[in-house]
């Protein structure tokens, strides 16, 4: 048996802070734990060095990141978690060791034809949540000690940081740019109709599950929509995104909001079970002076018609998406006058901690005109917002109907 020293504790504290300096500040996931194995390896005296994290999805750990264990990742390894050497570990949530590896202990055929013969592993863990495991491994036999294990950890505990706090940020890139694709970056033209929307994420730039859309249907006429998907990040973006893309293939189907939402939430029950989201949907066509709209629990749009005060319209609202199965609901019809202005908007906009849902609503509607919808939008950022950061999404759509409509 060989043992290697590694050094007193300062020198070992030293060359740990080493794994988080700055200069990896810059580089991407993939880059960083490359980076960080080879530093591992340096470190701790050892042949290879791996990062397996965790699939939610599968309940799997994949391997990600490795040291002269790369054919595992090439070949996308994965371990079930609670099965073998790392599925153990991270099911346990807690450190091992193998003195003698042999096909009894370790099941991956990468690490046996790679010689090794003593692999030591740590879960990787962050705020209490094990995201998954890193292993080390010696081409010769080795005792590791209490010392080795502790060190290990520490080790484990910085790759954990670093690695959540990437994947952190490509979550929010990932969903800021999704997004983005999904919201209309012009709106069309739509002949009667001016229009102006706006979409702010919340927070430190995130995003949510917030949209609007306006898009032309069959025969002249418009689709309009806004939504919340609770929750924030990729995840909500998603859900947003493909209700989004349902909703507007339903409208193809029936001239009937409430029809739509139906649709959509029978859609929402089977592939996004536990997912509750707010919706409102309207039909706008151009030769009539009305529309017709349907809510599943979202806010009623405020109108604004020439020299009066904003008002809430007056139209039944049903429960949100994926809440209640087999709701009947209903659709509205309002008036749609020319020069008349419609606001819609999602809850970030008038929730405040600090003040009740009825002094929001009732800020909003002081501010809201039948005005330009751009102007309008403008103003109601300026008076609802001023300079306070955003605890939440907001998306808001202003539509006016024009004086001349042809």
């Amino acid at each position: 048996m060989r043992m290697t020293p590694l050094g007193d504790d300062s020198e070992q504290l030293r060359r740990l802070e080493a794994l988080t300096d700055r200069a990896l500040a810059h580089l991407d996931l993939e880059s960083l734990l490359d980076e960080l194995l080879v530093r591992v390896t340096d470190l701790l005296k050892v042949d290879t060095a791996e990062v397996l994290l965790v699939d939610g999805n599968t309940n799997e750990l994949v391997a990600t990141a490795a040291k002269d264990l790369e054919d595992e990742v090439r070949q996308g390894i994965r371990v079930p978690v609670g099965k073998g050497f790392a599925g153990t570990i991270f099911a346990t949530a807690r450190p091992k060791t193998i003195e003698h590896v042999d096909e009894s202990n370790v099941v991956s055929p990468v690490i046996r034809s790679r010689g090794i013969r003593s692999l030591m592993g740590v879960p990787l863990v962050v705020n209490g949540k094990v995201i998954g495991v890193l292993h080390v491994g010696t081409r010769y036999h080795r005792l590791f000690s209490d010392d080795d294990v502790h060190l290990l950890q520490a080790v484990a505990d910085r790759v954990a940081l670093a690695t959540q706090a990437r994947r952190a940020d490509v979550e929010r890139v990932a969903a800021a740019v999704l997004q983005r694709s999904l919201l209309p970056g012009r709106l069309p033209s739509v002949p009667g109709l001016e229009m102006a929307g706006r979409y702010l994420p919340g927070g430190t730039g995130g995003v949510g599950g917030d949209w609007y859309d306006v898009f032309t249907l069959p025969g002249g006429r418009a689709g309009v929509a806004i939504g919340d998907v609770v929750g924030r990040g990729m995840p909500a973006a998603v859900v947003m995104g493909r209700l989004r893309s349902a909703l507007r293939a339903y409208a193809l189907e029936t001239n009937h909001p409430a029809e739509v939402l139906e649709r959509l939430d029978r859609k929402a029950h089977h592939f996004e079970a536990g997912q509750m989201t707010t919706v409102l949907y309207m039909v706008f066509e151009p030769g009539a002076h009305q529309v017709a709209l349907s809510s599943a629990g979202h806010f009623l749009p405020l109108m604004a018609l020439p020299g009066q005060a904003a008002e809430t319209v007056d139209v039944p609202v049903d429960p949100p998406l994926g809440t209640l199965r087999d709701v009947k609901r209903e659709s509205g019809v309002i008036s749609f006058p020319e020069g008349a202005l419609l606001f819609l908007f999602t809850d970030g906009l008038v929730e405040r901690r600090d003040e009740s849902l009825t002094e929001g609503l009732e800020r909003l509607q002081a501010v809201v005109t039948a005005s330009r919808p751009n102007l309008v939008c403008e103003a109601v950022l300026f008076k609802m917002l001023g300079s306070q950061g955003l605890p939440d999404d907001i998306a808001l759509l202003a539509l006016r109907r024009t004086i001349d409509s042809g």
